[in-house]
């Protein structure tokens, strides 16, 4: 009998049956209320009406037109939309399937670009798994050990994590910047840098939002420097985290724009947008891919855009979020182990410390597997795993975000009985 990598583990025991909005059905026959949206992929709910629409009347005309033989209506649709919210100057797109493969594509072209071999990426950052990805992830070990050599030129600075360093995020900042600036002395020199590459929320990392300053911080260091600046938006963009890009909490603009996960709500689709002037120094060849672009995952993503404009969800993004924040942060008032609350708008993490005030994974372990018991599907992240995040659909109801508060609570107290 054929079976799953035993390496797959569920977060959860369920199995759907189907699911719609913010409700996972499942063959149990319980419906569970789903706080992961599939690693913040289902950004307009489940099976929403008008993308499933979308998907179904595309499946009649065409599924796949490999985009390098023949072009397709709706990937250059997507582009015409894609661009009313890409920021001023980034003009052109290449689009691939999965978030790596973009992570990548963007690192191809940044190098390609300025003729520079060296990337330097962020403590805790996550992009992706492939070994170039890899390479560029810290967020754990478990994502890039055991198949080394990993590619090289890449180098590492310190992300401005408070919290772990017990310190407030000025002293953070600073540190990071003084530390990023010393990279630049000792390690890798501004002439041989060729992209900054960071999240503007840290996700496998521990759902930490990049404080504003230090991202301008590194705009100002990539102008000074010839250095392009990279943010990976695979899951903080999109209206996650309450506004359209998650980068847009600051005034830093990137030269290079990495967007998948919830462009197509649940459809394979990912991109990397960058100004003309810097995509046509991409070496003939280097872009492409049999699935890149897929029409239907096209298809999805324009119906997507129109549900997020339409229905108003990155200001419900933001409007939930905070009702969201401020229930997670009078849970922590009940919760001395809740030793953290932190996040911008859907994208909220919960880091559980022991009384000493060390990671404490099995809390957080503890508090995910008791939600199911709650009905409440919720997933854990972190270096020490020691972060529960929560990431509801963007359309999600205020009694839903209630709905589910309650629940986290019911298992929070039985988590710690």
């Amino acid at each position: 009998m054929t079976t799953l990598s035993p390496i797959l583990k569920q977060a959860t025991p369920v199995v759907v049956d189907h699911a719609l909005g913010s409700w996972i059905h499942g063959t149990d026959g319980r419906e569970y209320l789903d706080f992961t949206t599939g690693i913040g992929v289902t950004s307009t709910g489940h099976c929403h009406p008008r993308v499933v629409e979308a998907a179904r009347e595309q499946v009649g005309s065409i599924v796949h037109a490999q985009y390098t033989t023949v072009m397709h209506k709706p990937l250059l649709e997507l582009t015409d939309k894609l661009g009313e919210y890409l920021p001023t100057g980034l003009d052109s797109v290449f689009y691939a399937t999965t978030g790596a493969e973009a992570v990548e594509a963007s690192v191809r072209l940044a190098r390609m670009a300025t003729e520079r071999p060296n990337v330097v990426a962020f403590h805790g950052g996550f992009h992706g798994r492939t070994v170039a990805a890899a390479s560029l992830t810290t967020a754990g070990t478990r994502f890039r050990s055991g198949f080394a050599p990993l590619m090289s030129g890449v180098h590492i600075a310190p992300f401005p994590y408070a919290f772990r360093y017990g310190w407030d995020e000025d002293t953070a900042v600073d540190f990071a910047l003084k530390e990023l600036d010393y990279l630049l002395q000792s390690i890798s020199a501004p002439a041989d840098t060729a992209a900054f590459l960071i999240e503007p929320v840290l996700g496998d990392g521990g759902y930490l939002p990049t404080p504003v300053r230090f991202m301008e911080g590194l705009r100002e260091r990539a102008d000074a420097h010839g250095i392009l600046l990279i943010f990976d938006e695979v899951q903080a963009g999109v209206g996650r985290t309450g506004r359209f890009w998650g980068h847009q909490w600051s005034t830093a603009t990137p030269d290079i724009l990495i967007t998948a996960k919830g462009l197509a709500s649940g459809f394979p689709i990912s991109a990397i947008a960058a100004p003309t002037t810097v995509m046509d120094k991409a070496w003939p060849g280097s872009q492409g891919g049999t699935y890149g672009g897929n029409a239907v995952s096209a298809a999805a993503a324009i119906a997507t855009l129109d549900v997020i404009r339409d229905e108003n969800l990155v200001h419900n993004a933001a409007v939930r979020g905070e009702q969201l924040a401020a229930g997670l942060r009078a849970l922590q008032t009940q919760f001395p182990r809740l030793a953290d609350v932190r996040g911008r708008g859907l994208m909220q993490g919960l880091e559980f410390t022991t009384a000493q005030g060390a990671p404490d994974a099995a809390a957080a372990v503890g508090v995910q597997q008791a939600a199911i018991a709650e009905d409440l599907l919720l997933l854990t992240c972190g270096g020490f795993g020691n972060v529960v995040r929560v990431i509801p659909a963007l359309n999600v109801s205020e009694n839903e975000i209630d709905q589910g508060l309650t629940r986290l609570e019911a298992a929070m107290k039985a988590a710690f009985a």
